[in-house]
């Protein structure tokens, strides 16, 4: 569990700049993050901590041959699991190229709106799903329980469509995991949970799978919610014994197009970025960023 940091011990830190932040050891890439659509998505959330949408180029797509070459490498490192990302993944042409070739060397979890996911694409997924030597996931994304909550964050009638994407999955046999983000209170409380199952049961989810995530005060979501405040960046003495284990950035890297990352997160950072190589990131690391206190104190990893 980790050691949250209550009012009193706040006040009494040292301004920031007064105190170095702490190093996270690296124990070994068990886990990599590949953001194929970069930062581009069909829709605009506003809360998006990397501010990902329709315009968004800031990261391009991943191309094949980048891809190809990762995995590769990520072989030889002995990386255990793979996660996909954007922006929307299903954006990519290359989607499922990336997919049957992912799952020939371990388990992979792409995080999705769900709403280009129709019948085909569903069915090629749960063909793929079936047929492959590891476990594939699918985390469909939603900001809220009920579309109250989510539409005006994620816009008019997505909650329905998000919820079509998933329907689809169950059909053909990928029961997926519903991943909503809390930025609204009641979305995380006991009624905005239970409000939620009895949703999914009406739409035959018997057995729903949920993950609900912490905003983190960064992209639009500084602008919607309000940022971290000056006394929001952890110090050294801050992390607990074997913390490197529970935080994701201890045992995970990003790569985008753009280079390497410590953390899905941290993209839009250019002080994150660690080189163009896998090779380059496989490092300690300053955990000198106000978004890394959301993932200590909450004990949040980006992992299904």
């Amino acid at each position: 569990m980790t050691r949250s940091l209550d009012l009193l011990e706040l006040a009494a830190r040292p301004a920031p700049g007064q105190q170095a932040p702490p190093t996270l050891p690296f124990v070994g890439l068990d886990t990599l993050w590949l953001q194929v659509t970069g930062t581009v998505c069909n829709i605009a959330c506003t809360h998006c901590f990397i501010t990902c949408g329709p315009k968004n180029l800031s990261h391009p797509f991943m191309e094949l041959a980048h891809v190809r070459a990762l995995l590769a490498d990520a072989r030889d490192l002995g990386v255990k699991e793979y996660y996909f990302t954007g922006g929307e993944p299903f954006l990519h042409p290359d989607i499922f190229t990336f997919i049957e070739e992912t799952l020939a060397q371990g388990p992979l979890n792409i995080l999705t709106n769900g709403i280009l996911i129709d019948d085909a694409v569903a069915a090629r997924l749960g063909a793929l799903f079936a047929a492959g030597p590891y476990t594939l996931d699918l985390r469909v994304s939603l900001d809220g329980t009920s579309p109250k909550e989510n539409d005006p964050i994620r816009g008019k009638g997505t909650f329905d469509k998000i919820l079509a994407g998933g329907e689809q999955l169950l059909k053909h046999g990928i029961n997926p995991v519903w991943t909503v983000t809390t930025v609204l209170a009641e979305s995380g409380d006991a009624e905005g949970f239970a409000r939620f199952k009895a949703i999914l049961a009406e739409r035959g989810f018997d057995r729903p799978r949920l993950k609900f995530i912490p905003p983190f005060k960064i992209g639009r979501e500084e602008r919607r919610g309000g940022g971290y405040g000056e006394h929001d960046l952890l110090v050294e003495g801050d992390l607990f014994e074997g913390e490197e284990h529970a935080l994701q950035c201890g045992s995970c890297r990003m790569v985008t197009a753009k280079g390497v990352y410590p953390c899905p997160i941290l993209i839009e950072v250019p002080a994150a970025r660690m080189g163009d190589q896998l090779a380059d990131a496989l490092i300690p690391i300053k955990l000198d960023h106000p978004a890394c206190t959301t993932c200590h104190v909450e004990g949040f990893s980006c992992r299904t």
